[in-house]
């Protein structure tokens, strides 16, 4: 196994966990705006930090795709349904750098 693929999954770990810690402060601030303005910080981060340890393509598959509409008149609910989709985009990105990889599914 080459150093490349733990390097990604590192990568991808961490943005998992800051994905976590902003849900995590937007609900202890109740802030739904500023949680949704780190989210689209954190998205652009992670866009280049997935084009350096995966690919271009990779990063801008993840940059294109984006949750659809949300209905529910609950902030915090979407913001979590936000949080959610890009989780679901990273740890399907994990699976195909290392089928057998630990990477959580859930925030612990």
């Amino acid at each position: 196994m080459s150093d490349q693929p733990k390097t990604s999954l590192e990568i991808i770990e961490g943005q998992l966990r800051e994905l976590d810690a902003i849900l995590k402060q937007a609900n202890k601030d109740l802030n739904t705006v500023a949680g949704s303005e780190r989210v689209a910080k954190w998205k652009a981060k992670t866009v280049a930090l997935l084009a350096q340890c995966v690919g271009q393509r990779e990063a801008q598959e993840f940059a294109r795709k984006h949750p659809g509409p949300s209905f529910t008149n609950d902030l915090l609910e979407e913001l979590t349904d936000e949080v959610e989709f890009y989780r679901g985009l990273l740890v399907a990105l994990a699976k195909t750098l290392q089928p057998s990889a630990g990477v959580p599914t859930k925030p612990s």
